[in-house]
């Protein structure tokens, strides 16, 4: 897998990313962002919330 960070919305996809990629995630970065999956593909809200959690977990990224 080549991402180094890897961004959930919920503990439940957290777990079964676990269970399914389990060999692939050692050494990555897991974040659960604890954002309900309510929201349809590119929804407007999640986009805003999206753009307010992301970056305090990659400071060095949107630094620039």
């Amino acid at each position: 897998m080549w991402a180094d960070v890897i961004f959930v919305m919920e503990k439940t996809h957290r777990n079964k990313l676990s269970k399914c990629f389990r060999s692939h995630l050692k050494g990555k970065r897991e974040v659960c962002l604890d954002i309900p999956d309510e929201y349809n593909y590119m929804d407007a809200g999640l986009v805003r919330v999206l753009k307010t959690l992301v970056p305090m977990h990659l400071p060095t990224v949107f630094s620039k």
